[in-house]
């Protein structure tokens, strides 16, 4: 059985970009006169999931996010989180093994 995450462990920098993304789908969906109902049902999700989303609840799910924001369109940037051409820390530590990586030259017996 899966685990749950312990949402309390979550720092508050990441609460309150959950929280921002939640209130710009809501201005989102505002700005194009839909209601809760027109995203419920255009997503199969309940209008108590949508709302959680548009509250930035942490522990709605990633697909009820993914769903209402493609039903909006606003799905293009997504390819770009977790992005390893874009992580610096990813890359900086895969250049950083790399280069410890050095291969020592091998013996060559020359004993026939």
């Amino acid at each position: 059985m899966a685990r749950s995450p312990n949402l309390s462990l979550m720092p508050l920098e990441l609460t309150q970009q959950v929280t921002l993304l939640g209130l710009r789908i809501r201005g989102a969906r505002q700005a194009r006169r839909l209601r809760l109902e027109d995203i419920a049902d255009k997503t199969g999700l309940s209008r108590k999931t949508v709302e959680a989303v548009e509250r930035g609840e942490p522990s709605t799910s990633l697909g009820a996010y993914v769903a209402v924001l493609g039903c909006m369109s606003l799905t293009q940037e997504l390819d770009l989180i977790a992005d390893p051409g874009l992580d610096r820390e990813g890359l900086a530590l895969r250049f950083s093994v790399a280069e410890k990586r050095v291969r020592r030259p091998q013996k060559v017996d020359n004993d026939f």
